[in-house]
């Protein structure tokens, strides 16, 4: 039992970089569409900026003290870009 609450924040951080990161990078991809651009460059920008987003991710969540503040963190950067993927459609 000891030992599933060592390894329990490591495999929410697992969880966190590997979906949540995918998520931030999804919805950063979709909000660049609503920057005042041509589509065709804000889809490769938007592409580009996405790996960078992933990888920032990846880098926060296991940047932060605990798995909470990771998730937190996903959560805060992933809502201004969620409101921005809503007007795009």
């Amino acid at each position: 039992m000891h030992r599933l609450r060592a390894v329990g924040p490591l495999f929410s951080r697992i969880i966190a970089a590997l979906l949540g990161g995918y998520v931030l990078a999804a919805l950063s991809s979709v909000a660049v569409l609503a920057l005042p651009m041509p589509k065709p460059q804000a889809v490769i920008a938007g592409m580009l900026a996405s790996f960078l987003v992933y990888a920032g991710a990846v880098i926060w969540v296991f940047a932060v003290r605990n798995a909470w503040r990771a998730w937190l963190g996903l959560l805060l950067a992933g809502a201004p870009l969620l409101l921005a993927a809503w007007f795009v459609r």
